[in-house]
């Protein structure tokens, strides 16, 4: 009887905390896409700039034909890139991205707001912090908006094409189409807005869990190695190497950490051996149980 009570105890926990995920993860979507469609109609759209991604291709076509709504030409232009992802893509990454799709649309539907900057390299900025800012929320959710994050991933799977290489092949893509057909200037304000963009996305998803690789070389590879586990609790990788002008036989420390723990290391390293060799690099992704950061796609 207390077996069954324990076993109905656990089950009801482990919903709670799959409803809690879900729910989690419907606001970082509600909010990120209320924030970028905030950008969309409330400065893109009336500044006539582009954008990035399916946002950017949405926007051209609403130029050409301002009868159709970016929300509708959105939606319309991702019908076929799920049904491709559906081949190609995780189903859990599927489903929300399902979910995310639709929030974003009906969000560019219906948040019409009006942003008074009137310098347009100014609104260029605001426009790219706050799309930043939204991408990144939406991002930090299990799912995406649907548009250049499915097709990216079908494409990485299907030719080996990376994710930034489609990115940016994408983004040039519209760049060229609104400055031949519109303006140049246009497109270089709108550049601005990309660059913008996309480094408050990498702040907003790595932020301060940004993880770094780091290589050390020490007499005291032992001690300092222990306290590494010890102190900071991260494992250590033992390399081993030979100086070439010395010829004399190195243990070399390869370890990968946070960026917030970088300054205790240094502070832990220094103590231990003031006149140790350190590189500390910076990693593009990090996959791991502990330490990394495992693709939901």
């Amino acid at each position: 009887m207390g077996a069954d009570r324990s076993g109905i105890k656990m089950g009801i926990q482990a919903y709670a905390k799959n409803i809690r995920v879900i729910l989690w993860n419907l606001l970082l979507m509600a909010v990120g896409s209320i924030i970028c469609s905030a950008s969309v109609n409330g400065i893109l759209i009336p500044k006539q700039f582009f954008a990035a991604g399916f946002t950017g291709l949405a926007l051209l076509l609403h130029y050409f034909f301002p009868i159709i709504s970016v929300s509708i030409i959105y939606a319309l232009l991702n019908v076929p890139v799920f049904a491709l992802g559906w081949m190609y893509v995780g189903r859990r990454f599927f489903a929300y991205s399902i979910i995310g799709l639709i929030v974003y649309s009906t969000a560019l539907h219906t948040v019409q707001v009006q942003i008074q900057v009137h310098d347009k390299i100014v609104s260029a900025l605001l426009a790219g912090i706050m799309t930043g800012i939204g991408s990144g929320l939406i991002l930090r959710s299990l799912g995406s908006a649907g548009g250049l994050d499915i097709l990216s991933v079908i494409l990485l799977k299907r030719f080996s094409i990376s994710l930034g290489t489609s990115i940016l092949g994408f983004n040039c893509m519209v760049l060229f189409f609104g400055g031949l057909f519109f303006s140049l200037e246009r497109a270089l304000y709108t550049l601005v807005f990309m660059y913008v963009s996309s480094k408050t996305v990498n702040l907003v998803v790595t932020g301060l869990s940004q993880r770094k690789s780091v290589i050390i070389i020490s007499d005291k590879w032992e001690r300092i190695s222990r306290e590494i586990m010890d102190r900071l609790h991260r494992g250590v990788t033992i390399l081993h190497g030979k100086g070439a002008f010395t010829g004399k036989s190195e243990e070399i420390l390869y370890i990968v950490i946070t960026l917030a723990e970088i300054s205790k290391l240094k502070r832990l390293v220094r103590d231990i051996d003031p006149d140790v060799f350190m590189v500390i690099s910076d990693t593009a992704e990090v996959m791991g149980k502990r330490i990394g950061n495992q693709p939901h796609w």
